[in-house]
């Protein structure tokens, strides 16, 4: 019993004190406790962040593998973009040929370019389509446009936020009306039997045709869409006029800045990149003035006040059967959109702004 007391005794002796913090688990790096169990552990940690920061980067089968919930969620919308998007851009091709809708596709005669020389030779009926569709769309950019902004800046001053949530709730509500509504309630008010001008006539006065004055249709177009859109398209400036740090306004309070200063040097900065964007986008469709309004429309003011692309289209290759023309014009409209875009998106980065996409 003394000799084995004596030979662990010994033992104990023999053993280092960086030994016996190992063996407690507090000693440095380099301990029994690293060489027993670090390797391993190590080896697992070393082989994680590897594989995520300074290992190779995953091929594309392995992130389809990692994110595959993520990608059945999207597939549903993938394939309505590609049903409904990216196929029909197969239509184009009728742009090069005499079209018959009672051949198979494809099996119509290949005219090459000749269908856009309606667009080239000057045809005078497409001119004035175009003529009509870049005024409207000039007029709707200087007055619609800026619309939403001004009722926005209009609303965020507000103080009650229950008298700012009934205003919204009013001027979201003609967005979801449908423009056959719309242009009824404009005949309501506007149209010949309509309350101005029962007004007009009981009290002796001749009538006015605010509806089939093609004078005036472009004012009618730009009145009803004002009406119609303004209070949706605030939404988006509302969002980022709550973004804006309210110290800002606070240190121009401070430096003495009326309300019209606060507007211009701490408002406008603060929502500039959404209006940019915006407007480079309504750039995009510069060339779409609203079908169906206008189409609608059309036999109270005539073909010549009313006619634009989107209705030339449809009365040339639906009504009159001249479907390669119709699509010769379809086709160049959304190269010049594009090529708009990408113009816009160019001139926004040379003056520092993000614009659609980023460099």
């Amino acid at each position: 019993m003394a000799r084995t007391d004596a030979l662990n005794s010994l033992q104990t002796d023999r053993t280092t004190p960086s030994d016996r913090a190992g063996a407690t688990g507090s000693g440095p790096p380099g301990t029994a406790t690293d060489r027993r169990f670090g390797r391993r552990s190590g080896s697992r940690s070393g082989s994680r962040s590897g594989s995520r920061s300074g290992g190779k980067p995953l091929s594309w089968w392995a992130r389809a593998r990692r994110d595959k919930v993520l990608l059945l969620m999207a597939l549903p919308g993938l394939v309505l973009l590609l049903v409904f998007h990216y196929l029909p851009l197969l239509g184009n091709l009728i742009a090069f040929q005499e079209y018959l809708p009672f051949v198979p596709f494809g099996r119509s005669a290949w005219v090459g370019l000749d269908n856009f020389a309606v667009i080239f030779n000057g045809d005078q009926e497409f001119l004035n389509a175009l003529k009509n569709t870049l005024l409207i769309t000039l007029v709707q950019v200087i007055f619609v446009f800026p619309a939403p902004i001004a009722l926005a800046l209009l609303l965020n001053s507000l103080l009650s936020e229950r008298i700012k949530r009934v205003v919204q709730s009013v001027l979201y509500l003609p967005h979801f009306l449908s423009w056959v509504i719309v242009i009824a309630i404009f005949q309501q008010i506007l149209g010949g039997s309509g309350l101005i001008n029962n007004f007009l006539r009981s009290h002796g006065m001749g009538t006015i045709d605010f509806l089939g004055n093609p004078d005036s249709f472009i004012a009618l177009l730009t009145s009803q869409v004002i009406w119609k859109d303004t209070g949706w398209g605030t939404i988006l400036f509302l969002a980022a006029l709550t973004q804006i740090d309210p110290g800002l306004y606070e240190a121009a309070r401070v430096d003495g800045a009326s309300r019209w200063r606060q507007l211009w040097h701490v408002t406008v900065p603060g929502i500039r990149g959404l209006i940019i964007l915006l407007l480079i986008l309504r750039l995009g469709d510069s060339l779409t003035v609203g079908f169906e309004q206008i189409i609608l429309q059309q036999n109270l003011v005539g073909r010549p006040a009313s006619e634009v692309l989107d209705t030339y289209v449809y009365n040339n290759g639906v009504l009159a059967g001249q479907w390669g023309v119709s699509a010769a014009v379809g086709l160049v409209k959304g190269l010049v959109a594009v090529v708009l875009v990408l113009g816009a998106n160019k001139i926004a980065h040379i003056f520092g702004e993000a614009g659609v996409y980023q460099k």
